[in-house]
């Protein structure tokens, strides 16, 4: 299939910006030219019943989070909620960065949604988002009775980054007696440090995650080569992947990820775990947070909505 005309403009707008990719900039000037690009990629926020601020106690001080409601609580009874982790290579990205795709999963399901400021590399290296979002998703468990949630309905989800931190949140909530999670959405998420698949040779020149720009990311959250097979970094390597949540996995056919997301359905699958690979062909890395061009990230959130009203509310 050829690419899609909205991921196309996006590519072409990349191009006409004459912006250097990631890897050729300072971290700082990555974050100012990733926070800068939301005023055209990302639409105008959705109105909701009710967003606010709030944090939780984490293994280095609080842990900054922000909660969305679609719609108030019904008399107090409790909310299904989805736990949200931003993408941005581990590097980049915050609460703003990705507050339109939870206001959209709020808006569509009428869940909260609580998204995690994990902390970010390379100020702080690899395990400490991992530490971070296993922290959070504990403390909202533990808390939603003040919160106003159900604990019995908790669902986690990322995209790219957020992706694998939603995927190893899950395996680590198996093993270490871990808050019940109902399901996971893993929007092109990151499983693997290798850079082998196929799709990463096909999608070698496509903005905005070339393999030097991963590279870039990766040397940045990790302290060593070492930490790049660690599950926790790539889950696609953990060494099971047997009783884990369901899982709706979300890929593009020109994103680099597209592969390592559809093996890591695969390995849940032949594990016996529950995945579905949600294709979207014609797009590009990054497509949920692109909306305000790529009009055909509508397919995706209508797909996240169900996935998450089937299974979690």
């Amino acid at each position: 299939m050829t690419i899609d005309p909205g991921a196309q403009a996006v590519l072409d707008l990349i191009k006409e910006s004459g912006r250097p990719p990631f890897h050729e900039l300072t971290t700082e000037e990555a974050r100012e030219a990733f926070a800068a690009s939301r005023a055209a990629l990302q639409p105008d926020p959705i109105e909701l019943a009710e967003v606010h601020d709030l944090s939780c106690p984490g293994p280095a001080g609080q842990i900054p989070l922000r909660l969305y409601r679609g719609s108030k609580l019904d008399g107090g009874a409790p909310q299904p909620v989805l736990v949200y982790y931003h993408g941005g290579g581990w590097v980049l990205g915050n609460l703003d960065s990705h507050d339109v795709v939870c206001r959209e999963v709020a808006s569509r399901t009428d869940m909260t949604v609580i998204s995690v400021d994990y902390r970010l590399g390379p100020e702080h290296l690899f395990p400490a988002a991992v530490d971070d979002c296993i922290a959070a998703t504990q403390w909202i468990s533990s808390s939603a009775k003040d919160i106003g949630i159900d604990p019995n309905r908790l669902a986690v989800g990322g995209d790219s980054a957020g992706g694998n931190l939603a995927a190893v949140v899950c395996l680590d909530a198996r093993d270490n007696n871990g808050p019940a999670i109902a399901a996971q959405i893993l929007n092109y998420p990151v499983t693997d440090m290798s850079l082998t698949q196929a799709s990463h040779e096909k999608c070698a020149d496509i903005p905005p995650i070339p393999p030097k720009t991963m590279d870039w990311f990766f040397d940045r959250y990790c302290r060593d080569n070492a930490d790049k097979k660690d599950w926790r970094a790539a889950p696609l390597l953990a060494e099971s992947h047997a009783n884990l949540p369901p899982a709706l996995v979300i890929v593009g056919g020109y994103d680099p990820l597209h592969d390592e997301g559809v093996d890591y359905a695969d390995k849940m699958k032949a594990a016996g775990s529950e995945a579905e690979v949600f294709d979207m062909p014609g797009q590009i890395h990054g497509f949920l947070t692109m909306n305000k061009i790529i009009t055909e990230a509508d397919q995706a959130h209508t797909a996240i909505a169900k996935y998450l009203k089937d299974r979690v509310i």
